[in-house]
């Protein structure tokens, strides 16, 4: 098991390499050649800048029981039909019985942009914002490794 984080514009990578040390679970954190990182914990993987290619990569990288930190619904779509976790940047789940909601809402936004109605509601992050990423994706961790320890024989 291992945490992939879509990591460009991600405001949370302090907290989750904290959270993943504490339970000794590996991050790889994926960039494109437009972002610096570096990191004593994770391990930083650098793609193209072209088009989806973080999303790819880290996708591709991606195995049963993972955990996935993006904030975009398409790969959460993808990796869990790989069978792995999903949660964005502000602790939220992405499950197999919110996903298609999630997904057709996407979908009637960008009709909405098409035809020039743009309902951007971006708010500064809080530190509420992180306290409440750190509870959720704490819990994800534990039940990630409870699965995995379930799995082993």
């Amino acid at each position: 098991m291992k945490i992939l984080v879509d990591a460009d514009a991600c405001p949370v990578k302090e907290i989750i390499e904290d959270v993943a040390g504490k339970y000794k679970i590996p991050v790889v954190m994926i960039i494109d050649t437009s972002h610096e990182l570096y990191s004593n914990y994770s391990e930083i993987i650098q793609v193209s800048k072209a088009p989806d290619a973080v999303d790819l990569a880290l996708f591709n990288r991606t195995e049963a029981g993972d955990i996935v930190v993006t904030h975009d619904y398409g790969v959460a779509s993808m990796v869990l039909g790989k069978k792995a976790f999903a949660i964005n940047n502000n602790g939220k789940w992405f499950t197999n019985q919110n996903i298609d909601l999630l997904m057709y809402e996407r979908h009637i936004a960008a009709k909405q942009r098409k035809m020039g109605i743009h309902s951007c509601s971006m708010r500064k992050r809080s530190k509420q914002d992180d306290l409440h990423f750190r509870e959720s994706f704490t819990k994800l961790c534990l039940l990630a490794l409870k699965q995995e320890r379930n799995a082993t024989p």
